[in-house]
């Protein structure tokens, strides 16, 4: 219920105006909605679905091919571990060269110019 859920609510733009069928071997779901003496956290579940148009299918587990073969899936790279070099410099470096000199102008005044038009101050190496 919560992967549900939590579908409606990252795809919401998608799917707040369209009719929406999910298939799932959670027949349960079909008779959370007009249930009345639910916990706080489906009530809470209940009214955030309520906005959407969706149908609930159900489908039995053995003819639910697509989740059965993702669900015994086996990941090569679960083992393996590919160690990586350590990248020391720091990409803008340059920025840690600029200094705050006019009290009357903010302190990030310099790196603002800098960025802007590419100024280049005494000490500074592109």
């Amino acid at each position: 219920m919560l992967a549900v859920v939590y579908a409606f609510e990252k795809f919401r733009s998608y799917l707040i105006m369209n009719k929406s069928i999910f298939y799932t071997d959670h027949s349960a779901l079909k008779y959370l909605f007009p249930k009345k003496d639910a916990k706080a956290r489906l009530l809470r579940w209940i009214l955030i679905l309520q906005e959407f148009d969706f149908k609930v299918i159900d489908t039995k587990g053995a003819e639910n091919y697509a989740a059965d073969h993702l669900s015994r899936l086996e990941n090569p790279y679960e083992n393996v571990f590919d160690p990586k070099e350590i990248n020391e410099t720091f990409p803008l470096e340059s920025l840690n060269k600029v200094a705050h000199q006019d009290s009357s102008t903010p302190w990030f005044a310099d790196f603002a110019n800098y960025h802007a038009g590419k100024f280049i101050i005494k000490g500074m190496t592109t």
